[in-house]
């Protein structure tokens, strides 16, 4: 079986590390249009400092989606994203408390599938495949090149 999955290494690696980071993306996109709303459902939530976290959050999750799709210290935004992901399910879903108007199942669903990203990300931050199509892959072939 290995055999057969090795030529699709490479391809498996590039597509997880893309479909990651546009994971990532596509929220800090929305969380722009979105600005105030979520700025409330985080107030809403307890989460301290809503406003100067809100544009940190943006930044990381576009920034650090867009270093992923393009393999730019893939290993380094991966742990970053993951610790990122952790503070996202306690305070935003947070399925242990009630809130008017949520689902406590949504939020257990929210929260689990979390915990699977974060899988990902810490699996895309200790393999090797990281490397291929990516600026890592580059920086890494020139180091052999010239040495």
């Amino acid at each position: 079986m290995d055999k057969l999955l090795q030529p699709l290494q490479p391809v498996l690696g590039v597509a997880g590390r893309f479909l990651l980071g546009l994971y990532f993306v596509l929220p800090g996109i929305s969380k722009i249009t979105g600005f105030d709303g979520t700025t409330q459902y985080m107030i809403e939530h307890g989460v301290p400092l809503a406003a100067v976290l809100l544009p940190i959050t943006i930044v990381l999750q576009i920034g650090g989606g867009a270093a992923l799709i393009v393999g730019w210290q893939t290993r380094a935004m991966a742990l970053m994203l993951a610790g990122m992901t952790v503070a996202i399910n306690l305070f935003m879903h947070d399925f242990w408390n009630v809130y008017e108007g949520l689902s406590q199942a949504h939020e257990t669903q929210n929260f689990v599938k979390n915990l699977a990203i974060m899988a990902g990300l810490l699996t895309l931050a200790a393999g090797p495949g990281t490397q291929v199509l990516s600026l890592d892959g580059r920086k890494y072939k020139g180091a052999a090149t010239t040495s």
